[in-house]
């Protein structure tokens, strides 16, 4: 399966990349394995943070809301890494990319502060995806 996962998430898009139009100039990999792992655990944290909520705060309790995260990043590749972090970890979802691609609509489980959310995700995510699409 690692092998697969390899020729799939690797070869083949480096073997391919002449064709793709307007391609990131440069990608700093070892930012990205970090990035990754770092998603992992969110992914995992945020898995018992759901369950929690599910199994302990009633439907009328629950405070879900909608929140515009401002983009910084430009390359449509660091969207779609950003975009797909959101969605991957429980309890968030990507849900709209602007028009002009300055802003995305997400949307969160429960939150008592959507201000907080968006700093978060602008700081704990974004902010490193400019590090690794320069």
């Amino acid at each position: 399966m690692v092998v697969f996962g390899i020729i799939l998430g690797i070869i083949i898009p480096w073997g391919t990349s002449i064709w793709w139009p307007n391609t990131p100039k440069s990608f700093r990999l070892g930012k990205m394995l970090t990035y990754s792992v770092m998603v992992m655990w969110d992914i995992l944290v945020a898995n018992v943070q759901v369950a929690w909520i599910v199994l302990t705060v009633s439907n009328e309790k629950l405070r879900p809301a909608w929140i515009v995260i401002p983009l910084e990043l430009r390359q449509p590749e660091a969207i779609t890494v950003l975009a797909g972090t959101i969605t991957l970890t429980p309890g968030t979802v990507s849900a709209d990319l602007s028009d002009e691609g300055h802003s995305l609509l997400v949307h969160v489980l429960h939150t008592d502060d959507p201000d907080a959310v968006r700093d978060d995700i602008m700081n704990r995510y974004q902010r490193r995806l400019k590090e690794i699409f320069l």
